[in-house]
């Protein structure tokens, strides 16, 4: 159970880091809410990257699975 929560936090830290962007935006005004910028970015990548990663490996789960269902071609 210990490994489930691990994950679930790590799962969560990149909406997290954005979350917590967007309040300190609120709380710093004119050119200091420029040091927010490299929080949301990173935040975003994480989720963009992961989101790719996931769609990438769901597909060649998907060709994987059609290939093997597919019988063999017989040359008669």
């Amino acid at each position: 159970m210990n490994q489930y929560r691990a994950v679930i936090w790590v799962s969560l830290g990149a909406p997290m880091l954005i979350l917590l962007a967007l309040l300190s935006t609120q709380q710093r005004q004119g050119k200091d809410r420029v040091q927010v910028l490299p929080a949301v970015l990173v935040g975003s990548g994480l989720i963009i990257s992961s989101a790719l990663g996931r769609q990438r490996s769901r597909a060649r789960l998907l060709a994987d699975l059609q290939q093997s269902r597919t019988p063999p071609a017989t040359h008669e």
